[in-house]
């Protein structure tokens, strides 16, 4: 019943995948931002779907003791609910069965609660993006409609369809940069999100995150004779459980169990990926958000990006197009670029700065007529 629970559940995700996918869907951010909520979600929810695979199928705690098999199963369902301990050795600060043993404890509370953590952070990556998704309503999807795509079949409407386009933009110049202000605190929030998952992760392991990955390489390289690993110290294949029970003359027994817990061999190869991933993408948002700066306070990189990205050359037709728009304009522009074939955006473009020269000449006209009236 659980393995066909859980076929279930993967066929009903594989489908949603599919048609999100290969649908006709306009791109409204760059790549670091669907880096969050397209392959930060899938990795955390694929494993997510295999440590509760591990649940549903097999055992995550197996602990032995003497008894029944009744009674060996009440305890295999207290030590998981309860938690168990590991007891560190005085020589190796590794949990050992000697009688070297300190008095020390350390109690393994988290592995209950891996797969409900792992779906909790998927739903805040994806977050920045559902906000995003509902301020921009589908904005850049329905105004390249007819030239979206790599390429178009009838060259008349192609045209009506530029000419749309760039009567819209023209009609909306300076109105968009609320539109780029929640853009940029979208960015933000991926950033912060990013660390509040690194840090909560933390907390998590018992303050042992942050350093994880570093104790890795630490491990690799050090001496054969001399190191540890630390992932059994964070994630123990063996602990220890005490159960408690009454007697027949009433009095309180206790079981010592020794437990295996199978499942910290899928998690700790999870977190180790976990760590090095958000490190990766905590540096890619946090240079996202600079590339954001630049563009925003140096107009000059506003330049940059529409002749060497959008190979746009006419280098009086960019000046023109970065001193008449705003950062909001140039957003709308950004996302255009990346959703219309280059050949195409670079008539959105040249028709975009005839209609500003037009305007300017015409606004020019005006100015000399008015003072010739004074």
């Amino acid at each position: 019943m659980a393995a066909t629970g859980l076929f279930g559940l993967l066929s009903v995700i594989t489908g949603f995948l599919k048609i999100r996918y290969l649908a006709d869907k306009a791109v409204i951010d760059n790549v670091v931002f669907r880096a969050h909520y397209k392959i930060t979600c899938a990795i955390i929810f694929t494993c997510c779907l295999v440590v509760t695979a591990n649940h549903l199928i097999g055992d995550p705690i197996k602990c032995l003791t003497e008894g029944t098999e009744d009674n060996e199963k009440v305890i295999n369902s207290y030590c998981w609910i309860f938690s168990t301990y590991t007891i560190k050795s005085e020589k190796n600060d590794i949990i050992g069965l000697g009688n070297d043993y300190k008095k020390e404890k350390k109690y393994q509370f988290y592995y209950q609660w891996v797969p409900l953590t792992l779906f909790v952070q998927g739903i805040l990556f994806y977050i920045p993006h559902w906000i995003w998704k509902q301020w921009e309503g589908g904005k850049i999807k329905a105004i390249s409609d007819g030239i979206r795509g790599s390429t178009v079949d009838a060259h008349s409407k192609r045209k009506t369809s530029t000419q749309r386009l760039v009567q819209y933009i023209y009609d909306t110049l300076h109105l968009h940069n609320s539109y780029a202000i929640v853009y940029f605190f979208c960015e933000v929030l991926n950033f912060v999100n990013v660390l509040t998952n690194i840090f909560m992760l933390d907390k998590f392991l018992g303050g042992s995150f942050l350093t994880y990955g570093l104790k890795i390489f630490s491990f690799v390289n050090a001496d054969q004779d001399e190191r540890h690993d630390p992932m059994i110290e964070i994630f123990p294949r063996m602990t220890k459980c005490i159960f408690y029970k009454y007697g027949v003359s009433g009095s309180i027994q206790n079981h010592d169990a020794l437990c295996i817990l199978a499942l910290n061999v899928v998690s700790e190869k999870i977190y180790i990926f976990l760590w090095f991933w958000f490190i990766i993408l905590a540096i890619m948002s946090g240079a996202a958000i600079i590339y954001s700066m630049i563009i925003i306070l140096l107009p000059i990189s506003r330049e940059l990006i529409l002749q060497k990205m959008f190979k746009f050359h006419s280098k009086p037709g960019v000046k023109i197009l970065v001193e008449e728009t705003q950062i909001g304009d140039f957003l709308l522009l950004y996302l255009l670029g990346q959703n219309i074939n280059g050949i195409y955006f670079n008539e959105v473009l040249k028709e975009l700065e005839n209609q500003l020269r037009s305007s300017l000449l015409s606004n020019g006209a005006k100015c000399n007529s008015l003072r010739r009236t004074l």
